[in-house]
């Protein structure tokens, strides 16, 4: 038999914003495996640790694999009668508006062309948004205030080109690492390059940080209006740039003086020392190569949009914008953000970045042919489920994305799409805490089945192309869409034949009577062919012709009516809410360095699970004190709106006020862990983005009686019947780890419940120190263990997860197995901290003290770093706390 030899499919991750190329192997055996594409020019090769996980996450397990109503399977025809039946019906009797579309960065650009053409277009409704809504709206809002236009004018290399690079509103090597470590190595390869990074925890970021700025949340527009008037101060703006090609500067210039006119003034605002100010507006005015990178933590605001205007600000005073190493960057979350914008995805966006102008208006109604066209924008993310609460929005069709978890005030969203009339979800996935209030499911495809078009935060255009086969009777979103038009009755307008069908319109609508007037025009790729579109390699736009254009207002030409840059007057504001007695702290959300928005995806993946396996609350040491507050105990963060549970992690790299908690788990991974139940619903006036960085808290101790946790070879058919939970995949079994209320006398009862009746038992109870555990064998396998006890200290899991892979346990690990610990010679691996390469905390320890004194080494010696990065502070830590002092001899 020849040698099967698997041949790469070239298509593009499907997680944050980098849009990292990526090559995909289909395996003989039916297995994936991914590796970076090394022509890919966002990439060249490289893969965080959720990137090279892929292959990983594109099992069968859980998936939705047939249409269902009313929780019953049925064909695909019944599905799509009923969900064209049900907006039919809401529409002729509450009329179009009352129907709605909610969609996602995690849609193709195809996907979200059809969505926009057929709910704005044909439809009627303005009702259309995304989940991008909540992760760069400030952006998009900001920049159309400064630029006319949604245009992020810079590319990744600039960043690597500037001599000055300030992150701020980003903990960048966990949320966007491939592209931290580009700037890594040209940091290392540039003595002069210097960089700041602004927030108010000590991230990872701060590995590379020349300085950090831990300031107040909420402050930024302070700090950066203080720039600006430094900058004016100093002689540091560009006159000649600024008369012949912004407007406004003289009254922004003005009320920043008034406000942050001096450095005292920002340091107190923004709770900083001043020698760090100092030499932050040192540094940027110094530096004509200056980047500034932001990210959640800007857009993530009630004053989101001044927060980026703020940033555009100093750049535009400067002449900085348009040219190599310098200007403003904005780097989105989801892989396809910008895809959605450059199609209409939001509310107050038509399609090809134009707004509800007259004249625009009649464009795309012309261009469609569409008298239906929505004449007025809708209502935004927020706001959409706050209209179906009310009862004004009917029908809404929810695709690729799981709002009741990553909603703020999700509870109260959660409540409005139970009482909606008709709710049709496209979900890949059966279980979410979303489709468990749906009407209809579509089953959806999924990242390697999908076929299409993404844009990543450098405007590059990638496609993501399929290499395994639909599963099921699952179906791409965009042929459903299309056929509900046709039920509808605009088959005419929907006749696609395929997503390159789709692409060469989306294309032709962006250069339709746009003679430059409009940034974004990719016309040069209308005339694509299935087998050109099939072959099309990454592109930047704007692509008018043979050339990509890699950098934009290069000729100090803008989108505005008058052609110049807006320089906005801004008027700091704090916050939408203040901390009060009532709710002292100030709570952030935000992400962990493995796993990606609610988990569907990434919860498939053992490696990704075994770094942060439970929602956690990070808190100050100080704050800890005084709350009575233990590592590793459970507390609950309380809000005005809602409350979240998770363990405690005491750490001083969080800011004392503020509690931080991550956005990721759910009601299938953790009991109470939905963080944006108490996330408060204030939004950006202008954006619409809702205020993740900033809420009102309090924080209590919760006693819990017992601690534990639970491995199981078979996942269970009901989750844990205690307090409290959290679930996380292994390689071979299910890792809950568990708390309770019940006394002692109940634990063995509590355990045969969760771990079975049936096999052999074996059980050590030690009523005086309130511990229990047990196991369960079948035919001498490990079949699940419980270890539980009054403190949250416990054996490691490490040890005890490998005894999974045996088929019968031998008899030392048996008698060792009660133990948690591994029997003499055999050494347990810790905790993973390398989830690129699975390697475990004690690994790493015992090569430090072996000799290692560098990250570098310990890679060398045990492969840990040596992927993406992310572990690299991690490691770095212990070498500080486990190197051994060098002995010198004196001479």
């Amino acid at each position: 038999m020849p040698e099967h030899t698997p041949q790469a499919t070239k298509t593009t991750c499907p997680y944050c914003g980098v849009g990292c190329g990526v090559l995909a192997y289909r395996e003989a055996d039916g297995s994936v495996r991914v590796e970076g594409d090394p022509e890919h020019p966002a990439n060249f090769g490289r893969l965080c640790s959720k990137g090279s996980a892929l292959g990983e996450t594109v099992g069968l397990d859980g998936r939705l694999l047939q249409p269902e109503v009313a929780g019953r399977t049925v064909d695909w025809e019944t599905a799509l009668d009923a969900v064209a039946d049900g907006f039919r019906r809401v529409i002729a009797e509450h009329g179009p508006q009352a129907v709605a579309f909610y969609g996602s960065g995690q849609m193709l650009t195809e996907d979200y062309y059809v969505s926009n053409k057929l709910f704005k277009g044909f439809i009627g409704s303005s009702h259309v948004d995304t989940n991008s809504r909540l992760c760069m709206a400030s952006s998009v809002a900001g920049h159309k205030r400064a630029f006319g236009s949604d245009t992020v004018p810079g590319n990744y290399q600039d960043l690597e080109q500037a001599d000055l690079l300030v992150i701020t509103g980003s903990n960048l090597a966990w949320c966007h690492p491939v592209l931290y470590q580009r700037i890594k190595a040209a940091r290392a390869g540039n003595t002069d390059m210097r960089v700041v990074v602004i927030d108010p925890r000590r991230t990872d970021t701060c590995e590379i940080a020349d300085l950090h700025l831990g300031l107040a949340p909420g402050t930024d527009v302070w700090l950066w209006n203080g720039l600006l008037a430094h900058l004016a101060r100093e002689g540091r703006a560009d006159y000649a740039f600024l008369e012949a090609h912004t407007e406004g500067f003289g009254e922004a210039i003005q009320i920043a003086r008034e406000t942050a006119g001096n450095v005292p003034t920002v340091a107190r605002q923004c709770d900083l020392a001043e020698a760090d100010v100092a030499s932050f507006f040192r540094w940027f005015a110094a530096t004509g190569k200056t980047v500034s990178l932001y990210s959640q933590g800007i857009n993530q605001s009630s004053v989101g949009t001044d927060k980026v205007n703020s940033i555009i600000n100093c750049h535009l005073l400067t002449g900085r914008i348009g040219r190599p190493g310098m200007g403003p960057f904005s780097i989105t979350g989801q892989p396809n953000a910008m895809g959605g914008r450059e199609v209409g995805g939001l509310a107050n966006q038509l399609a090809a970045h134009m707004d509800y102008a007259p004249e625009t208006l009649d464009r795309v109604r012309r261009f469609w042919n569409a008298p239906n066209l929505a004449g007025a924008p809708g209502h935004k993310a927020v706001d959409l489920f706050q209209a179906i609460r009310r009862g004004e929005i009917r029908a809404v069709w929810i695709m690729a994305t799981n709002p009741m978890v990553s909603l703020p005030d999700a509870d109260a969203m959660r409540e409005a799409l139970a009482g909606c009339e008709l709710v049709v979800i496209s979900e890949a996935m059966r279980s979410t805490d979303t489709t468990a209030v749906a009407d209809v499911l579509l089953p959806a495809l999924t990242w390697a089945e999908k076929d299409g078009t993404v844009t990543n935060s450098e405007r590059r255009i990638s496609r993501q192309r399929p290499f395994l086969p639909p599963p099921g009777q699952a179906r791409p979103d965009w042929r459903a869409l299309c056929q509900v038009a046709e039920r509808l009755g605009f088959a005419e307008a929907f006749a696609f034949d395929g997503p390159d069908a789709i692409f060469r319109e989306h294309a032709r609508l962006s250069g339709f009577e746009n003679a430059g007037s409009r940034d974004f025009d990719i016309s040069g790729l209308a005339a694509l062919d299935r087998a050109a579109y099939e072959a099309l390699r990454p592109r930047q736009w704007p692509v008018r012709d043979a050339a990509d254009t890699e950098r934009l207002f290069a000729d100090g030409r803008f989108f505005t009516p008058s052609g110049r840059a807006r320089i906005v007057a801004l008027q700091p504001q704090a916050p939408a809410n203040a901390p009060c007695p009532d709710f002292p702290l100030v709570l952030n959300t935000g992400r962990v360095r493995d796993h990606w928005h609610t988990m569907t995806r990434t919860g498939k993946s053992a490696r990704l699970s075994a770094h942060t396996v439970t929602p956690y609350l990070q808190v100050h040491p100080d704050e800890a004190a005084a709350l009575g507050l233990e590592d590793e105990a459970l507390a609950q963060v309380e809000s005005r709106w809602g409350q979240v549970m998770g363990r405690v992690r005491i750490d001083a790299a969080q800011r004392p006020g503020m509690v931080f908690v991550p956005m990721h788990w759910n009601d299938q991974y953790a009991v109470q862990g939905r963080v944006d139940a108490a996330v408060n619903p204030v939004t950006d006036p202008l954006s619409g983005e809702p205020e993740f960085k900033h809420t009102p808290v309090r924080v209590r101790p919760v006693a819990a009686t017992w601690h534990g946790f639970l491995l199981l070879r078979e996942a269970p058919d009901a989750m844990p019947d205690c307090a409290w939970w959290a679930r996380a995949q292994g390689v071979a079994f299910t890792r809950f780890e568990l708390a309770g209320t019940e006394d002692f006398e109940s634990l063995p009862e509590l355990a045969r419940r969760l771990l079975g009746d049936d096999g052999d038992w074996v059980q050590m109870a030690d009523p005086a120190r309130g511990t229990f555990r047990a196991a369960w064998l079948r035919d001498g396998r490990l079949q699940g263990c419980l270890f539980m006890g009054p403190q949250a200290s416990l054996p490691q899991r490490s040890w005890l997860s490998g005894l999974f892979d045996q088929q019968q346990l031998a008899t030392r690990d048996r008698m060792a197995l009660l133990s948690g610990h591994p029997p003499p010679g055999q050494k347990d691996a810790g905790r993973t901290l390398c989830s690129c390469f699975g390697v475990g905390e004690n690994t790493i320890i015992d090569a430090i003290r072996r000799g290692c004194r560098d990250p570098e080494a310990v890679t060398h010696r045990c492969q840990a770093g040596g992927n993406c990065g992310s572990c690299v502070p991690e490691i770095r830590e212990l070498i500080t706390r486990h190197a051994r002092p060098v002995n010198r001899r004196i001479a």
